[in-house]
């Protein structure tokens, strides 16, 4: 029996000075923050919070869930209309505001929406790993958005798994789609003859997300989502707007329903359920445009391609200097090419 006793206390000390070690090697990991890093979430935190909300609200009934969406109307008559699809884990507010504002100012209303277990859309509390919910269950919310807003037909754009639940909202309501639009997607993710997304990237996230946000305080919770956004940039050389990601991660604490730890695991049960849309996607007829980053660290280029290839009436945009991100100084020349498929017949 003290034989026993000495084995469990010996176990459990081995296994501190295991966890010991892992919380400093969680700790030390993740990317180098910009210098101005600390003083500028300082200012974020003390400072009055823009609205970032500015649009008509309200929320579309999809599967019995509650789905909130934003639309934003030009001054005048709209050209057409554009339905933004985020990718995993975000909800609309991740869209970048001066994005939104150059697709709005050319003359499209713009919708956005939040994900089913994100932002204010309702969040899934009796999910469980045996009967989760699909890619064409997350892309009927988007057909429920347009239903709610009395919209027949949108120019579809997803980015990442955004791009995926566009793909499927062509697929299964090709109707509903004058034109798709998928950005640093897949047609298939686990598809064998292509590179698989990057699992340094994923554990890279991972330890970010332990870093910060284990202890989630509004600071942490920004530094994370730098953090983030900075692995996801990969090679690309560019800055990021720290400041507007940092006021739109302290409004949606805030301001909003906060982030929900649970929806990232089904969000990627979604993706990996949905398996291939090769096959569909050869059958698509809408004009389509397909855009990928040279630079993309966490998709590679290879899927966005293969999705060119095979999807009859598809354009592509093989972006220079942009990595699994929309970055700033590139939104001219994406949304140049976004209008000139809008405008395709």
């Amino acid at each position: 029996m003290k034989l026993f006793k000495k084995i469990l206390k010996f176990g459990g000390l081995a296994i501190l000075a295991l966890l010991a070690c892992a919380s400093v090697y969680v700790y030390n990991s993740g990317p180098e923050m910009p210098p101005d890093t600390g003083s500028l979430i300082t200012k974020v935190l003390e400072s009055p919070l823009p609205e970032l909300v500015k649009g008509k609200k309200g929320f579309a009934k999809s599967h019995g869930l509650n789905i909130w969406y934003e639309s934003i109307t030009p001054e005048r008559p709209a050209k057409g209309v554009v339905l933004l699809i985020m990718g995993i884990s975000n909800d609309a507010l991740g869209w970048p505001r001066q994005f939104i504002a150059a697709l709005v100012d050319s003359g499209y209303q713009v919708i956005r929406y939040d994900h089913r277990g994100t932002g204010e859309s309702d969040w899934v509390k009796d999910w469980n790993s045996k009967h989760p919910y699909a890619l064409a269950d997350m892309a009927d919310d988007g057909v429920a958005v347009l239903n709610s807003l009395g919209i027949q037909k949108a120019n579809v754009v997803g980015i990442s798994m955004g791009g995926m639940i566009a793909q499927e909202l062509a697929i299964n309501h090709p109707e509903r789609v004058a034109t798709l639009n998928s950005i640093m997607s897949s047609g298939y993710i686990e598809d064998p003859a292509l590179p698989p997304i990057s699992s340094a990237v994923a554990w890279n996230l991972v330890k970010v997300a332990l870093k910060y946000g284990i202890i989630g305080t509004d600071r942490n919770m920004i530094k994370m989502h730098i953090a983030s956004r900075i692995i996801l940039r990969g090679k690309a050389n560019y800055q990021l707007d720290t400041k507007e990601l940092a006021e739109q991660v302290l409004y949606d604490i805030r301001k909003r329903k906060g982030y929900n730890s649970d929806v990232s695991r089904q969000h990627q049960a979604a993706v990996f359920l949905s398996g291939s849309r090769y096959d569909q996607l050869k059958q698509l007829s809408m004009p389509t445009l397909v855009v990928h980053g040279t630079e993309d660290p966490f998709i590679p280029i290879a899927h966005g391609k293969k999705c060119a290839a095979i999807i009859p009436k598809a354009d592509s945009l093989w972006v220079e200097n942009m990595g699994h991100d929309l970055p700033g100084y590139l939104t001219g020349t994406l949304t140049k090419a976004l209008i000139a498929n809008f405008q395709r017949k």
